[in-house]
């Protein structure tokens, strides 16, 4: 499976502390892997076609996109990350 990972992915993930990335990073990993697997948390997102979010910790989260053969990161933090502009 290919990993992607948008601007606004890499902007928000590099602004994280340490021990979170690092959290993120295992989750990615299991992600990749499985994403049925029960750590990962991972449930579809309500109102977009592909779009799914997965659990980093009790307080951080992610976004991303499944394609056939990808996966594509659109963003990590904490709930904030769905609020509208």
């Amino acid at each position: 499976m290919t990993i992607l990972r948008s601007k606004s992915f890499l902007k928000h993930y590099t602004r994280l502390p340490e021990t979170i990335r690092k959290k993120v990073d295992r989750q990615i990993l299991l992600l990749c892997k499985d994403i049925r697997h029960p750590g990962s948390c991972a449930k579809k997102m309500e109102g977009g076609d592909d779009l799914w979010e997965a659990r980093v910790d009790y307080h951080f989260r992610m976004t991303f996109q499944l394609g056939k053969e990808t996966i594509i990161f659109r963003d990590v933090g904490t709930h904030a990350i769905y609020k509208k502009p």
